[in-house]
């Protein structure tokens, strides 16, 4: 796909990796529909991609709200008359271990509303937002491309039941996808990072961060641009769908 003028929505759009795929797509050319909950960053990623000369609209919607979803393609639909691309970015992490045991006593569990939450976003959020885009492509009949982010800990990460699970469920859900809209044109990809610098890690304390990196090959975070180019590289690369890129310098959890 040429990028140029394309109209490409973007879920957690709002920082970290999902607003450096925003502006590489800018860059390379798209237009940008951004999505996520946080008004602010929102306002400033899209500020960011016109920078570029390229024409970016932001919308707020919880991507585990299905009405929401459905207002927001809606809305999308409407306001560039058409839709070529998504990369279904947004997630949350609730760690915890499956038990917390202390002097060979039970103090705790992940609790079902920490399961819930990252269900809800990482999963359900990825399914609500592919539905909607997918349909959208099909209306248009032009094709286009949805970009899944899974994540290494799809493999298993201990203190990640959920996290792991919904990621699997997203690496999976992406090949069925692929299998069912090409026919329409239409090309899923996944890309599955490894420990990026983002907001989130860094709050993380520096011992248990090089604990972190210390089974990685490189010995470095990935940056957010990184995964960016990863992205780039599945919506220009025509012949590719239905698979999984590992971008994690060599980690295996």
């Amino acid at each position: 796909m040429n990028l140029t003028d394309k109209v490409v929505a973007v879920t957690g759009a709002g920082q970290g990796i999902g607003r450096a795929i925003a502006e590489t797509l800018a860059a390379a050319g798209a237009q940008l529909a951004l999505i996520d909950v946080n008004a602010a960053t929102l306002a400033a990623a899209a500020q960011a991609c016109s920078a570029h000369g390229r024409q970016a609209r932001y919308y707020l919607a919880n991507v585990a709200d299905e009405a929401a979803v459905t207002q927001a393609f809606t809305q999308i639909a409407s306001d560039f008359g058409r839709l070529d691309g998504l990369v279904n970015n947004a997630g949350i992490l609730r760690d915890a271990r499956l038990l917390k045991v202390k002097d060979g006593a039970l103090v705790g569990t992940m609790t079902l509303a920490q399961w819930q939450a990252v269900i809800d976003v990482n999963l359900t959020g990825v399914f609500l937002c592919g539905r909607e885009a997918a349909a959208a492509m099909q209306r248009f009949g032009n094709g286009g491309v949805i970009v899944n982010l899974s994540s290494v800990s799809r493999h298993g990460n201990a203190g990640q039941s959920n996290y792991s699970a919904a990621k699997a469920g997203v690496a999976a859900m992406s090949v069925v996808w692929a299998q069912e809209l090409g026919r329409y044109g239409i090309r899923v990809g996944t890309i599955a990072p490894g420990f990026t610098r983002t907001e989130i890690l860094a709050g993380m304390k520096p011992e248990v961060l090089q604990q972190a990196l210390a089974p990685v090959p490189l010995k470095r975070l990935g940056e957010p641009e990184e995964i960016a180019h990863a992205v780039r590289f599945i919506f220009e690369n025509d012949f590719f769908t239905g698979r999984c890129i590992d971008l994690d310098g060599g980690l295996r959890v």
